[in-house]
Parts: C-alpha cells; sequence; structure tokens
C-alpha cells in the first residue's frame, strides 16, 4: 500500500517492509486457481470471485473512498481482506493490466492460524497499514481549535453582551439561558448550545443588542478569527448557526404579523 499525498519520513521504509509480507504469509499454500488477468476494471472486487484473497503479481490497485483516491495497492500486496465486514464503502479501480493470484480465503485463514510466527507477521501487516492510514487522517484532519478566552461564568442579572460594543468574539451557551434586548426592550432568547453574537462578527459592525443571563450561564467564548476558521472546517458549527439565525427570522416574522394585525381597524 502507498498513500497518496505527502508522506512521513518513516512511511517508505515501513511500506518496503510491509510489501514482503503476504508472500511470506502465503509461503507454501497453493493458489487456488490459475492467475487472473484485467485489461482494467472500474470496480475490481464485482468482477473478482468472492471468498477469495488475491495477491497482485504485478500491476497498480487505486482506492477511492467516497469516489477520493487516497491510496494504491501495488505488487506485493493483498486485495479482498474486507470480505464480510460492514465498512464504510472503498471502491478498487485499476486503469492498467493486472496479474492477480488468487488464494482460497479461508486456507489462507487457516495457513496463517497453524503457525505462531505467521500471525505475528499478519498482525503486523494489519497494524501497519492501520499506521500509515491513521497518519494520513492525521494531516488530512484540521487541526482543534482551542478557544482562546474558554469558559466563562455569569450569574443570572449579568451581561454577557454590550449593545454598541465591537464584536470580538462569539459565543456558545453550554449551560444556562439568556435573553436578548435591543434598546432595553426584550427581543429573544437564547437557549442552551445556541451560537450568538456570531452576527456582528459576520457584518463587522458593532453589536446590534444585549445579552443578559436569566440564569446561571456557563459560555464558551471564541475569538473571531478562530470561529471564522472554525466555520470552514467544521460545517456542524456553520449548520447550527443557519438553524439559529432562521429560528431568529421565524420569530420575528410572527411578531411582525401579530403587530400588524394589532393595528388593523376593527
Amino acid at each position: 500500500m502507498y498513500l497518496l499525498g505527502e508522506q512521513p519520513a518513516y512511511a517508505d521504509r515501513l511500506i518496503n517492509r510491509l510489501q514482503g509480507i503476504p508472500a511470506q504469509l502465503l509461503a507454501g499454500l497453493e493458489p487456488a486457481g490459475e492467475a487472473i488477468r484485467l485489461e482494467r476494471s472500474d470496480d475490481l472486487e464485482g468482477e473478482l470471485p468472492g471468498k477469495h484473497l488475491f495477491l497482485i503479481e504485478n500491476g497498480l490497485v487505486h482506492a477511492l473512498v467516497d469516489e477520493r483516491p487516497l491510496f494504491y495497492l501495488q505488487e506485493g500486496d493483498l486485495v479482498g481482506l474486507r470480505q464480510g465486514i460492514e465498512l464504510p464503502p472503498c471502491r478498487y479501480v485499476s486503469e492498467e493490466p493486472l496479474c492477480l493470484i488468487p488464494y482460497s480465503r479461508s486456507e489462507v485463514f487457516r495457513h496463517i492460524h497453524s503457525h505462531e510466527q505467521r500471525q505475528e507477521q499478519f498482525l503486523h501487516y494489519l497494524i501497519g497499514h492501520t499506521a500509515l492510514l491513521s497518519d494520513a487522517l492525521a494531516h488530512l484532519k484540521q487541526p482543534e481549535i482551542r478557544p482562546a478566552t474558554g469558559f466563562q461564568h455569569f450569574a443570572a442579572g449579568a451581561q454577557l453582551i454590550q449593545q454598541g460594543d465591537d464584536a470580538e468574539h462569539v459565543f456558545i451557551i453550554i449551560e444556562g439561558h439568556a435573553e436578548a434586548f435591543v434598546d432595553g426592550q426584550k427581543v429573544g432568547d437564547v437557549q442552551k448550545d445556541e451560537i450568538f453574537g456570531a452576527m456582528a462578527v459576520f457584518t463587522r459592525e458593532k453589536r446590534s443588542a444585549s445579552v443578559i443571563a436569566s440564569e446561571p450561564c456557563t459560555v464558551m467564548v471564541i475569538p473571531k478569527d478562530q470561529f471564522l476558521s472554525l466555520m470552514q472546517s467544521n460545517p456542524r458549527i456553520a449548520h447550527s448557526l443557519i438553524e439559529g439565525m432562521a429560528r431568529r427570522i421565524d420569530l420575528l416574522n410572527k411578531e411582525v404579523t401579530q403587530l400588524r394585525l394589532q393595528r388593523q381597524p376593527d
């Protein structure tokens, strides 16, 4: 197996060791039939007979997860280990001539389990591949953003946001409840897990409302630069923010409708 993209320093040495393990595992075991030769394949596992493992003798197999190329298998690698396990879909494709040696899956595992050294080799093979994929995930995953200000606690009646202030932070209520006021008039509630204070960050304007704790609150305070980065790396944050804004717009629409009905002459 070889990962696409940037490789960690140890990867080449590890990959070279892993490439030789399948041949050692299969030593002394007869193939289950003639070599299978394919010119190309858009779905390798769909074309191969079931209940077999295949040793790649020649060629290159690309592995696509969610239709994105992640790694490729080459001469000396095994294909077919994923059979019988409910895993996220992985499609194997080959765009060049491929030669595969078939082995009975049950015979391979019986052969491995009958010898302690082969068991250790197989374990090293699996752990090595897991290490390579874990390292790839660590490089792809966005670093966790930890709020510089952290968590703050507010007593009932304490002010979380002051109308007219600069917008330097975004807030999430972890525990408790707060209320929003504009010019002293209550305009809404801020519930647990709700993101607030983001609108002024996006518009770069002054705070349009004050927010006051109606009961003791624990609040996560996130600097605006970190919040904007978090929005890009974590779609769930954006989804939660959109939900909160949609809820407030709906409430405002209802209030406007009520005011219009109240002003209509009898």
